[in-house]
């Protein structure tokens, strides 16, 4: 009983490939070239496999007879009992023409070799693809019926099909997986496809927010996911029954789950909050399928999708299979596997295998280049306030890079030192002595940037200043809220707007603001500091949604409290004190923002004094006010000589919470 396949080292066939080599007979695959030998002896190799049960035919399925010699041809004709053509495109973003040839004209050259040879049978590995986006139940039985095959790739693997039921002359056998994930016990597979097309949003929700915050959401329709290994199972077991011929058997799952409650499962495997309330999207049924095709005619909807597709890494295809209107019957699947303790295993009992694997080995961000040197080769960063601190912290990061550093800062002298040791340490600098609270000589500063260097890819606005006093003993320091406004959000709007024509002239453009968590708190006696820190966030937020499509980022780091000479004495981190991160953490902070390009980048608590805030804001002002009332108040803005001391009640206030003042 001798087998030859297409397609053996995909996704399916390698799966199918152990099964098939535990049967008796020979197996005769299609290689299309040196790599795909190599991949097969890999394979053969990893399973212990029997080497003298396979060979191996150069060749391609686009080619008359897979391209395959006369002499071949004539070395296998009467010799094949089972002709497994498993070999196909199934990627919905592929080229359409080279799915008409893989999908289509593929299938046809496979069929008449497999009668040529006079194969027993031939088996058709097809897809759920074949129903496009039919509405309702689909049964095995149907193919004609189905209906939105405008996608090329629901069109060709449909016609593929017919083309096999309609013309084959010798016995055939179709079967159509799901939606295929990895295997259900090690999570192996070797493709993104499907549902592994959110892993990243969940991924991104759980670096944000605590696993326990429910979430609101959306519900779709039913994904029907199948395990590898359940595929190659069936497809194993039926292609070896007998008096089947001349059938189509649905390889799904008999119970799917829908997308909402799929996103879920994922989302507790990945440790991520979970939507404990979805908006059920068939509402949107009830809107006639004209109005929707009228509206993604519109090129302002049409650019909207591509950009949240992009920012998402989501195809626009995968997106709208999330409200996919097709079920799919699997009696004669059922019935054949009824001899057999073969069935599909629910998706609650594998899931972490799944995203375990994803994470490991299958998650993009693995294969993009994460390092500083290559986020930065070549490019210019200006760097505001790099005299001290944080600013001069990350110049020393970035020396080691092959980055072109532009330094900023009022204190000549100092800057000079800085430069000095970005220079020691192999990297390349040139300084800027500028007051950028300062119209003129901001202007001026620019200009010879421009001209010294022609643009600035990264701009990190650090420099800044922080007044720590409360309202009431404002009132007659309007000075106080001005000259914090000058430099935090006028002198780094100065170098924004400055800097932004040239960005937006290369489209593309990285504009780091280091901004506070006071802004998400609304922390106390911060007043004048935190009304400029939001006045950037909110000027960000809008110009980012004006450029988010021409290539510029912007990210905000709503920075805690970082020991830096601005701090007044009494912050620093003593007995009973506020924790304070270093420059060097703060630092690190900016080199995540730099490689990541996050919109923002805050801790934990940050975003849930801000959620607390949005949500109850009253409770929100009541647990602030009860840490006014413990600290301490400063009689000036700068720092004193001898800090108070701290209450029983304000050092335990300050361990709930550390972090959070700036």
């Amino acid at each position: 009983m001798n087998s030859f396949i297409t397609g053996a080292t995909g996704f399916i066939g390698s799966q199918f490939l152990k099964r098939l080599a535990k049967r008796p007979g020979d197996i005769y695959v299609l290689s299309f070239s040196e790599a795909c030998e190599e991949k097969l002896q890999a394979l053969i190799e990893k399973h212990q496999l029997p080497k003298n049960k396979f060979h191996s035919y150069r060749g391609s399925i686009t080619e008359t007879n897979l391209g395959l010699s006369a002499n071949d041809i004539k070395s296998l004709t009467g010799k094949i009992t089972n002709f497994f053509h498993l070999a196909a495109i199934y990627d919905l973003e592929a080229d359409e023409e080279a799915m008409m040839r893989a999908n289509i004209d593929g299938t046809e050259n496979t069929l008449r070799l497999a009668e040529r040879i006079n194969a027993g049978c031939f088996h058709y590995v097809s897809s759920i693809a074949v129903a496009g986006q039919f509405r309702g139940w689909f049964r095995e039985d149907m193919l004609d019926e189905a209906t939105g095959l405008e996608h090329p790739y629901f069109a060709t693997k449909h016609n593929a099909e017919k083309l096999v039921r309609e013309t084959a002359t010798i016995p055939w056998r179709a079967y159509r997986p799901g939606i295929v994930i990895g295997d259900s016990v090690t999570g192996e597979a070797d493709r993104i496809d499907g549902p592994y097309y959110f892993f990243k949003i969940i991924q991104r929700i759980r670096h944000a927010l605590p696993e326990w915050m429910p979430l609101l959401g959306l519900e779709g329709g039913r994904l029907n996911l199948v395990p590898v290994d359940y595929v190659a199972d069936c497809i194993d077991h039926i292609a070896h029954k007998e008096n089947v011929e001349g059938n189509c058997f649905q390889l799904v799952d008999p119970d799917p789950y829908r997308a909402g409650e799929v996103i879920n499962m994922f989302a507790e495997a990945g440790h991520a909050p979970k939507m404990a309330m979805r908006i059920d999207m068939r509402l949107f049924r009830m809107v006639p399928n004209n109005f929707w095709q009228q509206l993604g005619h519109l090129p302002v909807l049409r650019n909207f999708i591509d950009a949240l597709s992009q920012e998402m890494q989501v195809p626009k295809d995968a997106l709208s299979m999330f409200n996919y209107p097709t079920q799919f019957d699997c009696s004669n699947t059922l019935n054949a596997l009824a001899d057999s303790n073969i069935s599909c295993p629910r998706l609650p009992d594998y899931a972490a295998n799944i995203w375990d694997y994803w994470e490991r080995n299958l998650d993009p961000s693995l294969h993009v280049d994460r390092t500083l040197k290559g986020c930065v080769d070549n490019k210019v960063i200006a760097v505001t306030g790099a005299s001290s601190g944080i600013g001069y912290t990350t110049a020393l990061k970035l020396a080691e890079t092959n980055a072109t550093l532009v330094l900023i800062a009022r204190d000549l002298e100092r800057l000079q030192q800085t430069r000095n040791e970005v220079e020691r340490l192999g990297g390349r600098a040139f300084i800027y002595q500028c007051d950028l609270s300062k119209d003129e000589p901001s202007q001026e500063v620019l200009e010879e940037i421009k001209r010294q260097h022609g643009k600035v890819d990264i701009l990190i606005n650090n420099a800044g200043r922080s007044i720590r006093r409360s309202v009431i003993n404002s009132t007659d320091r309007l000075h106080d809220y001005e000259r914090t406004m000058q430099i935090n959000y006028f002198g780094s709007l100065r170098m924004i707007l400055g800097l932004l024509p040239e960005m937006v002239e290369q489209k593309a453009g990285h504009i780091i603001n280091v901004s506070s968590i006071a802004v998400l708190t609304n922390q106390p006696r911060f007043s004048a500091y935190a009304a400029s820190k939001s006045a950037l966030d909110s000027f960000t937020r809008t110009a980012g949604t004006e450029l988010c499509t021409k290539g510029i980022n912007f990210t905000t780091i709503n920075m805690p409290l970082v020991e830096t000479p601005m701090i007044a004495d009494h912050y620093r981190k003593a007995e009973g004190g506020i924790p304070l991160l270093t420059s060097e953490e703060a630092a690190d902070l900016i080199i995540k923002a730099i490689i990541e390009k996050p919109k923002r980048i805050a801790n934990k608590m940050g975003l849930f004094a801000a959620l607390i805030h949005g949500a109850y804001p009253k409770l929100g002002e009541l647990v602030m006010n009860a840490g006014y009332n413990m600290s301490p108040e400063s009689g000036s803005a700068e720092p004193t000589s001898e800090p108070k001391e701290k209450s029983p009640e304000a050092m335990a206030l300050s361990s709930i919470i550390r972090e959070i003042h700036m």
